[in-house]
Parts: structure tokens; sequence; C-alpha cells
């Protein structure tokens, strides 16, 4: 038996192909080594989705992160960490579920930083145990940003009147077709300056005597990978699977958790689709409209690490 399974395991070309087939033999056939299960985590972080960019939230990848730790025999779970950050409330919710199962399944969590971890990306990323940053990562802004536009010159000028009718007085809070008014800037100052504490308390919190005492080290400022650690928010400087096979040996397996798709191998199309499962143009037309906006915002995201 033992040996008429290693002969077709060893007939089959292909790595992703021969991993597939060790999953189907009983561990006491197996060879090689230990199996890590990876999450790759990238983009925005927001909560919903859109067609025209990737975004991460609690809904999206709950389920990845689920079955990463799922697997009994895994020696620790590893997450790859690409994302300029985004909604403050879906980056802590990914952590906490990080951490809840971590403790849990009584497994460790490593993680990967790749192009960016900043802002909700770094919260994110101190749910590990061990964070292994690239040397050209780029890493931090522990900070809270809220950005817009306004279009009241705009209006003016194209002869536009904007009417609001209101229910309570703060309803139309920095509303971008009327004039900025201080009280509600203040407003929103101070909402900004609580969330950034919950910030500052998780990292902190997470990376104890780890952290540096770097006057900027909670200012929103960022740094690459190397200054990142002798700062703290860092514990190596690596890749995901030079580190891992040193760490678990040279036999060492990556498993890539990916997301779940439908019967035909895609994401079902969201938006698109009106009662009675009819085709819905307006409804296209109102996701596209949405869609492009995220996209325009993510690309402002990206872009304030120069990406």
């Amino acid at each position: 038996m033992r040996t008429y399974i290693v002969r077709i395991i060893a007939r089959t070309k292909g790595p992703t192909v021969n991993l597939q087939l060790k999953r189907l033999v009983p561990k006491r056939f197996r060879g090689g080594g230990p199996v890590i299960p990876v999450v790759r985590l990238q983009g925005t972080i927001a909560a919903g989705s859109s067609p025209m960019s990737q975004t991460l939230s609690l809904a999206t990848t709950a389920s990845m992160i689920e079955r990463a730790f799922a697997d009994k025999q895994a020696p620790a779970v590893a997450f790859a960490i690409n994302s300029p950050g985004g909604s403050a409330a879906q980056s802590r919710l990914i952590h906490r579920r990080i951490r809840d199962l971590a403790e849990e399944k009584k497994k460790p969590v490593l993680m990967f930083t790749e192009d960016v971890a900043a802002s909700g990306g770094y919260m994110i990323a101190v749910a590990g145990d061990e964070i292994i940053a690239d040397p050209s990562s780029i890493v931090g802004s522990i900070g809270v940003i809220s950005a817009g536009f306004g279009f009241v010159e705009a209006i003016n000028k194209l002869g536009v009147e904007r009417r609001v009718y209101t229910a309570g007085e703060n309803k139309s809070v920095l509303d971008p077709f009327q004039p900025e008014k201080k009280e509600d800037v203040e407003r929103l100052k101070t909402m900004q300056l609580e969330i950034h504490r919950v910030f500052i308390d998780l990292v902190k919190s997470r990376r104890g005597d780890r952290l540096g005492d770097d006057p900027d080290l909670f200012t929103g400022a960022f740094w690459a990978g190397e200054q990142a650690k002798e700062l703290g928010l860092v514990d190596h400087i690596g890749d995901m699977r030079s580190f891992l096979k040193e760490r678990f040996g040279k036999k060492t397996e990556l498993r890539l958790i990916q997301p779940q798709r439908n019967i035909f191998g895609r994401r079902s199309p969201t938006g698109v689709v009106g009662a009675m499962g009819r085709f819905d143009a307006q409804a296209l037309s109102a996701t596209a409209a949405e869609g492009l906006m995220r996209a325009v915002e993510d690309r402002a995201l990206w872009a304030r690490f120069g990406l």
C-alpha cells in the first residue's frame, strides 16, 4: 500500500498536483515536512466590495482565515500583508478574528509584509506573534485620516442651488456642497483622536516592550523595513519562503488558502441582477459609478506611499 502511494506521487508532474495528492494520503504514509497555511491579504480595507478595486473586510476574509486555522497539523499560520489601510473598524475586526482563532486553536501567527503594511494594514499585521518585513516594505502610519472634496465654489459657478432638509441639526455635517463649519471640523477631529487612541493602545498591547521610544512612532509616520525593525514595529527582515523553511525545516511546504469561488470558478457578481434574477441596467450603472469612486479612493491610498 505504501509503495503504491509513493509511486503515484513520484510519477505526478507539477508541484501543485503533487501537494494535492499528498493531502489525500494518510499522515503516517506521508514524507516531507510540515505544511503551513498561507493567507494573502491584499488591497485597501473597506466594508463591502467593488468590481473595480480589490478590498479587504471581515466579510471577504473571514472564510480564508477560518480555513487556515482549521488545519490541525499545521505548526503555525502565515499571512502575507499588502495594504495601505482604509477602514479602522474593518481593520480591527480582521485583527480580532485572527487573534481569537489563534488563541482558540493555540497556533502561532506569522505576519509577512510585502509592499506596504501601513495604517489599517499595520493594525492587521500586529495580530501576528511575529512580524517579518521585506527590506523594502513600508511599515507604520499609525494614525487616522479623513479626506474629501469641497464643491461649494464649483456649484456656485454652475448656478446650482443646494437644498438640504434635515430633522436634527447635525445630519448634514461636513456636506461637501456646503461651506465648511468650524464646529463640524472640531467634532471630526475629536472622533479621530478617539480612534487614534484605540489604534495606539492596540499596537502597544501587541508589541509591548519591543517598541522603541521614537517620538514619531504614533504620529502617522512610516518607515522602510530595516528602520521599522530598529523601532520595534517588526521583528525580522526576510521573505516568507526562506523564513518558514529556516524556522520549520527545509522540507516545509506552503499551502495558499484561496478565496471561495462559485461553481464556475468565479466570484458571483453583485449589484447587477434585479428582482426575479433579471439583468438590471440601473443597478449595473450604480455599481459602476460606485466602483469608479472606490477605485479613485484606493489609488489615492496607495499613492501616499509612492505605490
